[in-house]
């Protein structure tokens, strides 16, 4: 179906052997600050409203707009891992990441930061090429250790991102979140590219191809769908958790300061340490099991979470159980993607991530809406809901050969 290139020769790091642990450790900080990209703007929308004197309403969209420019990048520069020489194309994107950062920093007006934001938020994408990247260089055997590494970085940077980002702006003012952001993107591009092996393209095919054949994977790979769709669920819940708890935190109940939210947001980065986990259980061939588990998980998450009010306790457990359980459905779900066609692996995860993230969009907003008509017992149903709908589909599913993946 497609012409697929050589692989790289005596400069490229042979998939038999183990992937150093100083390079892993270096994918996962790169991915985690890149993806951090995409939130840092969160807890400083009351400060922007005010410095560029627009509504709260018009600010709410400079978060959309960016999450808007990450599906573009995911649709549309990951399938270039593929295409192109990974290295270099990393450098390239962390580059434009870092000047548009910059321009963010410097804004003059609003628009100038959304247009900037909207960029970065494109280029950010460069986390979602480091994980299948990984995924490549690793052995067989190891693959789901190391792909649940370099995620553990990438989940504990959406994690903090938060947390850091209203610290720091508490302390020196928005535009040094942003300007920081670049400096430390200036930095991983010369650190990457010193550090990366060189990774030949896996296809030779036109670009256009490439994007035909990217959306072709969905009807071609029913995992694909499946997993997408698991995921998607589980994005959904965990976006509508953490984008109305602030609003029972800052309420009559806890009375929370923005700062005080950003720390409860990092009860939620223990579940990172579920990852490396996650990706053995993939490795033993756990995949489908463990995936039914995390999905039950997640629906007792929000039963503590509507027991937890009133209790900051109980909601704290919550927001691990939740982060654990999303994690751990993740790393299965790439684990079982990238095994689908190793030539194809930036196509296969460009559209299970775009899945995922779709599936995080609409649940920051059903959360919203939510939260609004029925306040937070209405949410916790919502995310009761949604994982063991899922649950039933998994329950339900074909069932795999004996020795395939679930």
């Amino acid at each position: 179906m497609s012409r697929t290139s050589k692989t790289a020769t005596s400069t490229t790091a042979s998939p038999a052997q183990d992937v150093p642990g100083r390079l892993v450790a270096l994918l996962a900080v790169a991915s985690g600050l890149t993806v951090a990209n995409l939130y840092y703007a969160q807890p400083l929308l009351s400060s922007l409203s005010d410095v560029f004197r627009v509504s709260t309403a018009t600010t709410g969209s400079l978060i959309t707009l960016t999450q808007v420019g990450y599906v573009v990048g995911m649709l549309f520069l990951v399938p270039l891992g593929d295409r192109l020489e990974k290295r270099k194309l990393v450098t390239v994107l962390l580059a434009i990441t870092s000047a548009a950062l910059v321009v963010a920093g410097l804004a003059p007006n609003f628009p100038v930061l959304v247009a900037a934001s909207m960029i970065s938020g494109a280029t950010s994408v460069v986390a979602q090429i480091l994980v299948p990247f990984a995924a490549s260089l690793a052995p067989d055997h190891a693959r789901g250790r190391v792909v649940g590494r370099v995620m553990s970085g990438l989940l504990t940077g959406i994690l903090l991102s938060r947390t850091l980002s209203s610290l720091l702006s508490d302390v020196t003012g928005w535009r040094v979140v942003f300007l920081g952001s670049a400096v430390l993107m200036a930095l991983l591009a010369v650190a990457l590219h010193a550090a990366l092996p060189q990774h030949a393209p896996t296809t030779s095919v036109p670009y256009h191809h490439v994007l035909r054949s990217t959306f072709q994977l969905l009807r071609t790979h029913p995992k694909l769908r499946r997993r997408g769709l698991y995921q998607a669920a589980m994005f959904a819940v965990f976006s509508a958790f953490w984008t109305t708890v602030s609003f029972v935190l800052t309420g009559p109940r806890f009375h929370y300061s923005a700062v005080g939210v950003g720390v409860f947001a990092l009860v939620g980065a223990a579940g990172a340490a579920v990852a490396p986990l996650a990706g053995h259980w993939a490795d033993r061939g756990l995949a489908r099991p463990a995936t039914g588990i995390a999905l039950v998980a997640a629906a007792v998450a929000f039963a503590l979470a509507g027991f937890g009010g009133h209790s900051i306790v109980l909601l704290a457990l919550a927001a691990i159980l939740v982060d654990v359980a999303v994690q751990t459905t993740l790393i299965l779900g790439q684990h079982t993607v990238y095994a689908l066609d190793p030539a194809a692996r930036s196509r296969l995860n460009s559209v299970f991530i775009a899945m995922f993230f779709a599936g995080g969009a609409i649940g920051s907003q059903l959360g919203t809406v939510v939260y609004e008509a029925a306040g937070w017992s209405g949410v916790t149903v919502l995310g009761g809901a949604l994982p063991l709908i899922a649950l039933v589909y998994w329950a339900f599913e074909h069932r795999p050969r004996p020795g395939a993946e679930a």
